[in-house]
Formats: structure tokens, sequence, C-alpha cells
């Protein structure tokens, strides 16, 4: 797959380049078909001590973006397509938050996917993952990233619905043999939400958050 970039001119920031100093990095990948203000608007409910950056997706996706093709197109492709995202997510890193104190991710669905394959290509870059209705792709990486995650265990929240209709079981069986040996887990599962963000989690969530940045 083609090379493909971050916008930077659609980034959401919630402050300044003044008042990013010296503060944690928080960011936010929305899901597929979604944009850049989907995620942004949980920025209310979570901590204040970091900065948070909403990215868009690069690849058209209907009236929303995507980060990598859907699963249902093929595994080839859709793992392609995220190591294509994560060189784009990396890259903008580099020249948007180059000397940042540390750096979360929260992801939901694809979006949580891509903040795995993140954490799979640079484990000691992330601090933590917030993986929302999320679910890691298929398959092995090059390089010791795998290894490595298994060796330092990052903190990682995974927060799911039992009436969630969008993720195969599939997926979600992958996710649970595969997070425990390669994270130190924090997973939650609530009871009757679809594929969405309750008010339950997102008080979770942000006591995650908050203790992953006071660590």
């Amino acid at each position: 797959m083609t090379s493909v970039q971050i916008d930077d001119d659609a980034v959401i920031w919630s402050a300044s380049a003044a008042d990013r100093e010296g503060r944690p990095l928080l960011v936010l990948l929305h899901g597929f078909n979604s944009n850049e203000g989907d995620l942004f608007g949980l920025s209310p409910y979570l901590p204040l001590e970091p900065v948070i950056a909403s990215l868009r997706a690069p690849l058209p996706a209907g009236p929303g973006f995507a980060w990598f093709p859907l699963l249902a197109q093929g595994a080839e492709m859709a793992i392609e397509g995220a190591d294509a995202a994560v060189d784009a997510i990396l890259a903008w890193l580099d020249r948007a938050a180059p000397d940042v104190s540390s750096v979360g991710l929260l992801g939901f669905s694809q979006g949580g996917a891509i903040s795995l394959e993140l954490l799979r290509r640079a484990p000691e870059r992330f601090a933590y993952v917030v993986n929302l209705a999320g679910f890691v792709l298929p398959g092995e990486r090059q390089g010791d990233g795998d290894e490595r995650l298994a060796e330092l265990r990052p903190p990682v929240f995974w927060g799911r619905g039992t009436a969630d209709p969008v993720i195969p079981e599939a997926s979600i069986e992958r996710t649970r043999s595969w997070l425990p040996v390669r994270s130190t887990l924090d997973e939650r599962i609530y009871e009757g939400l679809g594929h969405s963000v309750s008010e339950r989690e997102l008080a979770d969530v942000a006591a995650f958050v908050r203790a992953q940045v006071a660590a």
C-alpha cells in the first residue's frame, strides 16, 4: 500500500502551542467512517493534565475516514493499511510533539486497533493505551515489538460492551488471548452496551488515564 500522511491542519488540539509545553500528550484515534471531531467530544470527561490531540485518519471512508481497509476486505490488505497508518502517526509525532514528556493513546473501534499496532511497532514510545470497543489485528509483526511488549507489559485499558454488534467474536477472542500476555491489562465489560461508550465507561477511562499520568 502507498504511504499516507496525517493532515496536520485537521488535528484538533485541546491547548495552544504555548500551553502544551511540559505536559503529557494523549492522542485520540477515531473509528471507521468517522472523523477527528468524534472522540474530541470526550475531552470534557478526561483529566485536564494531558494535552489532547485528535487525529483524522488518512483514508476516505464514506462521509468519514478510516485508518485501514476493513478486515472483511482481506487480512493482508488491512494489515498493510494499518502499517502505513502507523508510519504516518509516528511521523506526525516526530514533527508535532518531538519533546513531549509522555504519550498515551485512546482509540475507538478501528482506532483502538491502530493504538495496539502503534504499541507493537514502538512499545517503548507509549506510556499506555485505552482501547474502546477495539481489537488487535491478526498475525505476527516484523521486528521484536511483540516480544518487547511481553517484557514491558505496558498498561492497557480494554473496554467493550456485551451488546456490540460490530466487532466479530473472532476479533474479540483474538484480543482476549493476545492482550493479557503483552500488557498490564485492565479489562472492563459493560452489560448491555453496544458499539459505543457509556458514562460509566468514561468514568473508568478517566480514572485509568489519571493513574497513568500520575505514575
